[in-house]
């Protein structure tokens, strides 16, 4: 722990915020002065809510007959899917909008706009980027606390800068910290105007899964010792049960409802890896897992029918013979050497001299083959498959792709990216056609249509050929970049995080449709993820990286789940949990090595 020698500020005499929703009574006080006596009415309330947007024919209902009780210093989970209304739930609780229908209410008093009382945490960090973070954080308290002295304010901004170990950077602007220590300063900021409430809109999804971890660990300590009500909106069910009292679905929009909730009844504190063995975290996962399932595949479009493919080579299909190599890589063993990573390093310069980066990475991998490299944040997974594109040059070893030595980019290798990286003012059909062009030169114009069409068809986007990248969601866009890398019919598909942006059930369906689409065409395939479920679900071998600097293959996992594998099968298969405890054994060590 960074302020592990730290002494931590105690709190000032309470003093209330102006304009709280209600006058205060033993039931808020806070823990640090008083116990809490039970409230006569549940701290938040829903009573038959509902909110649409629009008017008339446009009219859209997003929440419908929302009825919702949550505990004074409950831990209330909300999972969900992207449009289903979580972050207008959120709002309603926040006063940030009023609700159409029913009731919204706190301790029984009706909820008529934002209070100092509830803090609210989103996905951006809506920080002010040229204030200090203790300038920052001050701006809550000197609001929530005007009519304090300014010495006790200081105090105030001092305590909670250090219960969420910001102390070190205190100083410091957003600009000059990571996504995590950002995140950190927004939950201190909620925290500091010593709210009832916290609400938490999926705060910790855009973040790498080793400083995610950390900040649910931080969140659940921060719970603890502050005794707040708190309701987490998040994607994640394993995030759920390792925070939550209750989990509870809310179903797909439009008109979003309620689903049953799940008691989450696992002992205190509870560990990652050793709730992966636990049968009561098993059987919740499962139960949650499958209802998501259930009602998102309600939603399902039906398949479409596809159009033939035309039977033309891509260029890049066209025989290479074996040529020299600077580092003279060769296949000199029984193995079939389809891509080989030989004794692979790179160096950046830095600030006290060069950074060794990745540093001999060596991998063999087959033809027709799917490779998963996992590992933490900044072991250089995406800096091995940026040498790999052929984007990023080595600084030793070498890169063999079929008996060709990697020496620039090129179409035999298709990229899918985080971000789809689309031509914006292009239809989807445009986009995938571009490169279609250039591996199909010697194909006809209605040729090259049905290649396009057929892979776009694969990826669920047949009604959607013609509409504008910019009109398209994050998770159609990114069909679109799956569909365009397939059609390329290249000799190695390289995934980088292709679904780390999106929800769950979106990123569930890509799932199945990369799957789906892979084992059709049998392309030799490496995907770079932090979801240790996703490489156990996509993979033939794990491959998983040491922690950088100097970071190379740590260790490898054959992955012997059949196929064809659906997410639903690994939940009931015997070596499903064996598999991930070693995922999560490693990564575990190599939190403890920093």
């Amino acid at each position: 722990m960074p302020n592990a020698g730290l002494k931590k500020q105690p709190l000032p005499p309470l003093a209330w915020p102006p304009g709280m929703a209600t006058e205060p009574s033993l039931t808020m006080v806070k823990a640090e002065l008083l116990p809490r006596a039970a409230p006569l009415s549940p701290m938040l309330e829903l009573r038959g809510a509902g909110k649409s947007f629009g008017a008339g024919r446009t009219r859209s209902r997003v929440l419908h007959d929302i009825n919702l009780q949550v505990r004074d210093g409950e831990f209330l989970a909300i999972v969900g899917y992207s449009g289903s209304g979580k972050s207008t739930l959120i709002s309603l609780l926040a006063g940030l909008q009023p609700a159409d229908t029913g009731e919204v209410l706190k301790l029984g008093a009706p909820i008529t706009g934002p209070g100092p009382d509830r803090g609210v945490v989103f996905q951006s960090y809506s920080l002010m980027p040229w204030l200090t973070v203790t300038e920052n954080i001050a701006l809550a308290v000197d609001a929530a606390f005007a009519r304090e002295s300014r010495a006790l304010r200081r105090e105030r901004v001092l305590r909670y800068i250090d219960l969420v170990n910001l102390t070190p950077a205190s100083a410091k602007r957003p600009a000059e910290l990571s996504g995590g220590m950002r995140q950190r300063v927004a939950v201190a900021r909620a925290l500091a105007a010593n709210p009832d409430v916290l609400l938490l809109d999926e705060p910790l999804s855009a973040l790498d899964a080793l400083t995610r971890a950390n900040l649910q660990d931080e969140l659940v300590r921060i719970w603890g010792e502050e005794r707040k009500t708190v309701v987490l909106i998040t994607n994640d069910v394993d995030e759920g049960l390792l925070l939550a009292d209750r989990i509870i679905p809310l179903t797909p929009g439009p008109g979003a409802t309620l689903g049953p909730e799940f008691i989450v009844d696992l002992p205190r504190p509870r560990d990652r890896q050793a709730s992966n063995h636990d049968p009561r975290f098993i059987a919740l996962r499962k139960a949650v897992t499958e209802y998501l399932l259930e009602v998102g595949g309600q939603q399902t479009r039906a398949p479409c029918a596809l159009n033939e493919l035309p039977t033309l080579r891509p260029v890049t299909a066209r025989e290479m013979q074996p040529i020299g190599t600077a580092h003279h890589i060769t296949p000199t063993d029984k193995t079939p050497r389809y891509v080989d990573f030989s004794h692979v390093s790179k160096v950046y310069p830095g600030p006290r001299g060069p950074i060794t980066v990745v540093d001999k990475f060596d991998l063999q991998i087959t033809k027709g083959e799917f490779v998963s490299i996992i590992g933490h944040s900044g072991c250089g997974k995406s800096t091995v498959l940026s040498m790999a594109a052929g984007l990023t040059p080595t600084n030793g070893g070498g890169i063999v792709l079929d008996f060709q030595e990697i020496t620039g980019a090129g179409p035999d290798r298709g990229l899918v990216f985080q971000s789809p990286s689309l031509i914006p003012w292009l239809s989807a059909f445009e986009n995938v056609a571009l490169g279609v062009a250039q591996v199909y030169p010697h194909a006809s114009a209605g040729e090259r249509q049905d290649i396009a069409e057929h892979y776009l068809t694969r990826v669920g986007l047949r009604e959607a050929l013609h509409k504008r990248a910019f009109e398209l969601s994050k998770g159609m866009q990114q069909r679109v970049g799956i569909a365009r890398a397939f059609a390329l019919q290249p000799k190695l598909l390289l995934l980088d995080e292709p679904f780390g942006m999106l929800d769950a059930l979106t990123r569930w369906e890509l799932q199945e449709v990369l799957m789906e689409v892979w084992s059709s065409n049998q392309l030799t395939a490496i995907c770079v993820t932090h979801d240790i479920d996703e490489a156990l679900l996509l993979a033939d071998r794990v491959v998983m990286m040491t922690n950088g600097p100097n970071a190379r293959v740590g260790r490898i996992l054959n992955v012997d789940l059949p196929r064809p594998r659906t997410r639903r099968a690994l939940l009931d298969h015997a070596d499903y949990y064996r598999l991930r405890e070693e995922l999560l054994t490693f990564l575990a060590g190599c939190d403890q090595a920093n």
